[in-house]
């Protein structure tokens, strides 16, 4: 301590209160395939919703990934998923992401952004300059995506000028265009059928903008809106004709009475057409200086520099907009209806520097990629290019863009997924330091097919052994969850106990593990089918419900903690015999019983490899606690001296936290040694210091045997008890 050089008082607060903190020991991992979300980054997840929203509905891609987080989080509310993906390969087998493109776009693959991380790595001029959008996410699901760009007052709203003549139910007129573009015939029918297109063209006709939407109608009949819609199967900006039809809006059929008194905007000679951008339904007005722009002053002040972009889910089948979930999203097809507004930005800015009255940034570039759940951007509109606002120019483009978003792909299924790809998932995880996770799943197993053991084959035990080996036996607190292949079962009907204990055989044994015997069968209420899925997120789950209502140091066994969600039947119920082999090999039983009715895991065995203290969960969920804890709280130790002042410290504040525990039925006995017997001198010279604590953990009850006597009349019971 410093004391101060002049006469004074000087205060000083030394902190001697270091206690044990509290440790997370609920929440689960799980690395694996998913259609949406980012790639190679750990995502915590609360609810099952927020599974959805985060990393897609369920399907037949990875449905048993899925459904292992989703039914852990039945009994617990946090899970952190790493979404894997295979980004090494330029084929089908790689996940791709979805672009919007202005012209043809060179390597697609080169497109693909994994995650927030590898978009803001990516160097100036990595994309294709044709990309303006892509995805925010890789997958198929991006392909759902539409967007509608409105960079001009003129682009936001027009009229066309149409001179022609009626004949029956049809006007055939020519449209008088802004300079520079190009003189159409167009056909307009009262029917408003649309032909049967299969593409749209990105470029757009003339000064007509995709999806335009139109003012028709006459005083007998009134006026209505109409949405322009394309029978050509293909339409180019170099086009000297195309037949337009058009729906009207928000329904079939444009319901205009078409006769000589037919009056379009009440203009019988030149028929003075209003139309206006689609996404003008949604954004109020037109594209106009920013006050950021205007602030500027001088000729600056009315360069327009504000724009609108409005997000479709074409197929209703992106997480947030799900309308019809089992909708699939076609990767070759851009017709698609621009329904399920998903998202609309309005007001934004081209100007790099603008920003709103608050001072917060109006780039439209910067606004949509940091709050956008669908889209990055990586390059301007031809025409409508960013600046800053001193040097600020008009957007040339005089109609709105439709960008429709196509290439994402999936790549492989849980199914097909390497190992290594999977596992790379899991090396996330196995840093105690960067990653608070307590009980890591196996999910769908993965890798290693064809080893025989016991005369069994025994397929996909890999990701097991590498959770097993590089994970939980790393990290030293956490348990690892692990189910047997669904082919143990289903290819071995009457011999299931002895392939899952040759399975069992095969894994590489430790306490950081818990085995159970393998699939239930489930509803799926999103593709209205019945799956079976691997229960290890299930076993998981209850240990997590009994931290919640309990301790970790509870067994999740039985029939008080221990009753699995879900299970409409599960895909092989063991005998008591078969019980009593698999529980022998440290596989812990699932069994579905008539009274009381329900199923249960019905064992709390970890996969010891030797008898110990440590094979039971709750004993090895203890000492994870306890490891944890203290571990945490002895850091601040670090860097003291190793006194006495500073080892009676550390027993001050174990001693108080290991009595809580006994309290709370953890342990039965405990001892500390922090004292000069175990910090020798040779101890303190080598910078080090020991603390020994000493444990009697409590042990759950796994036989129980009632002995009932039958005495004669006359005999004291004090004769007999003990006898038996």
């Amino acid at each position: 301590m410093a004391f101060p050089i002049s006469p004074g008082v000087n205060t000083n607060e030394i902190n001697l209160t270091t206690i044990i903190p509290a440790v997370s020991t609920t929440v689960g991992a799980i690395a694996g395939v998913f259609r949406w979300g980012p790639v190679g980054v750990p995502v915590l997840v609360n609810d099952e919703n927020d599974l959805g929203n985060k990393f897609g509905k369920p399907s037949n891609l990875n449905a048993e990934t899925w459904f292992t987080a989703s039914e852990f989080l039945g009994y617990s509310s946090g899970i952190q998923v790493v979404r894997v993906a295979n980004t090494t390969s330029n084929d089908a087998n790689a996940v791709v992401s979805a672009y919007g493109n202005t012209a043809a776009v060179g390597n697609v693959y080169a497109q693909t952004i994994l995650n927030r991380a590898d978009f803001e790595s990516r160097a100036a001029g990595s994309f294709d300059a044709n990309v303006m959008f892509v995805a925010k996410y890789p997958g198929a699901l991006g392909n759902s995506l539409i967007l509608e760009i409105c960079d001009s007052a003129n682009a936001f709203s027009s009229n066309l000028n149409l001179v022609g003549t009626q004949s029956g139910n049809n006007i055939t007129a020519t449209l008088s265009l802004p300079a520079g573009s190009n003189t159409v015939t167009a056909v307009f029918t009262s029917d408003g059928v649309v032909g049967a297109a299969t593409t749209y063209a990105n470029t757009i006709l003339g000064g007509l903008g995709p999806n335009d939407l139109f003012g028709f109608g006459n005083t007998t009949v009134g006026f209505r809106k109409a949405q322009i819609n394309r029978n050509s199967p293909a339409v180019t900006s170099n086009a000297t004709a195309a037949t337009l039809t058009f729906t009207l809006f928000g329904q079939n059929t444009l319901a205009v009475d078409w006769n000589a008194n037919t009056t379009v905007n009440g203009n019988t000679s030149v028929i003075n057409l209003n139309r206006s951008w689609h996404g003008s339904q949604y954004v109020s007005t037109p594209p106009q200086p920013t006050i950021s722009q205007v602030n500027q002053g001088g000729a600056a002040a009315t360069v327009v520099d504000m724009l609108h972009v409005v997000v479709y889910d074409g197929f209703a089948v992106l997480p947030g907009s799900f309308a019809s979930v089992g909708a699939a999203a076609d990767a070759g097809s851009l017709q698609r209806t621009a329904r399920n507004v998903v998202e609309v930005w309005s007001g934004l800015s081209r100007s790099t520097d603008a920003v709103d009255t608050n001072g917060t940034s109006l780039y439209y570039r910067t606004v949509i990629n940091n709050n956008s759940k669908y889209l990055w951007v990586v390059n301007d509109r031809p025409g409508a290019v960013s600046n800053t606002a001193a040097n600020m120019a008009n957007s040339t483009n005089s109609i709105p863009l439709r960008l429709a978003l196509r290439g994402g792909q999936d790549g492989v299924s849980e199914a097909n997924v390497s190992l290594g790809t999977v596992a790379g998932g899991y090396d996330l995880f196995a840093d105690p330091i960067t990653t608070d996770v307590s009980l890591i799943m196996q999910g769908k197993p993965i890798g290693g097919a064809g080893k025989t053991v016991n005369g069994y084959t025994v397929n996909n035990y890999g990701l097991a052994n590498y959770i097993i080996d590089n994970i939980v036996t790393v990290r030293k607190d956490a348990v690892a969850f692990i189910s047997p292949d669904d082919n143990m079962a289903v290819q071995n009907v009457g011999n299931e106990q002895a392939a899952i204990n040759a399975w069992a055989d095969g894994l590489d044994a430790t306490t950081y593990a818990v085995l159970d015997t393998g699939y239930k069968r489930m509803y799926d209420r999103y593709n209205d089918v019945y799956r079976y899925v691997p229960m290890n997120g299930d076993i998981a789950g209850l240990c997590a419900r009994t931290d919640q209502t309990n301790d970790a140091w509870w067994s999740p066994g039985g029939f008080n903690r221990g009753q699995i969600k879900n299970v409409d039947k599960l895909r092989w119920n063991p005998t008591v015999a078969q019980r009593d082999a698999l529980y022998i090999n440290n596989v812990n039983p699932i069994v579905t019983f008539l009274s009381p009715p329900g199923t249960y895991l019905f064992g709390d065995k970890t996969f010891a490899a030797s008898p110990s203290a440590f094979d039971r969960i709750n004993v090895r969920r203890l000492f994870n606690v306890l490891e944890k804890a203290i571990s945490k709280a002895a850091r601040y130790s670090l860097f003291e001296f190793n006194d006495e002042f500073t080892r009676a410290q550390f027993k001050n504040m174990v001693v108080p936290y290991l009595r809580n525990i006994q309290g709370r039925r953890g342990i039965t006995d405990f001892l500390v040694v922090c004292d000069g017997t175990n910090n020798t001198a040779n101890v303190i010279d080598n910078n080090r210091f020991v603390g020994d604590i000493y444990i009697k953990p409590n042990r759950s009850i796994n036989f129980i045997q009632l002995n009932f006597v039958a005495v004669g009349t006359g005999v004291d019971f004090n004769t007999v008890i003990g006898a038996f």
